[in-house]
């Protein structure tokens, strides 16, 4: 009788609360997190930047905020020239940072799993509890 009865209860359910939730998609590692050319890569184009950061002209930028004409010399002036970098140090620094740099890509794609599961499971959890918040346009007694 019981079994019965629990069979009836199971079939006048709204199929709705039979229904599993949708599926997130999952988020795969992107390639690049697991490219081992991609921290060398970087490290070039840090380089990169850096050089072209230390060749910009700054003489004009700074008569300029001075309220006077540049000079002939101070037209050539550079970020290097004015930065007071040590640029061997500088590029020393930038060469060692590919290997933290491919550390931290390591460690990203291997705690990228952990954290789209850690994500899904919030959601699930901000899902259930909106589910249960009582309907603002209920009637109050």
């Amino acid at each position: 009788m019981r079994a019965l009865l629990l069979v009836a209860c199971l079939i006048a359910m709204p199929a709705p609360a039979l229904a599993e939730a949708p599926k997130r998609p999952s988020i795969e590692v992107p390639r690049e997190l697991t490219d081992p050319a991609m921290p060398a890569r970087l490290t070039k184009t840090l380089q990169g930047l850096t050089d072209a950061l230390l060749e910009m002209k700054v003489g004009e930028v700074q008569a300029a905020v001075e309220g006077r004409e540049a000079t002939p010399a101070e037209k050539q002036l550079r970020v290097r020239d004015v930065a007071g970098v040590d640029e061997k140090d500088l590029k020393q620094n930038i060469a060692e940072a590919g290997p933290r740099i491919a550390q931290s890509m390591n460690a990203l794609a291997k705690a990228l799993p952990a954290i789209t599961k850690a994500l899904d499971d919030a959601g699930k959890a901000i899902d259930r509890a909106a589910a249960n918040m009582p309907d603002p346009t209920y009637p109050k007694r």
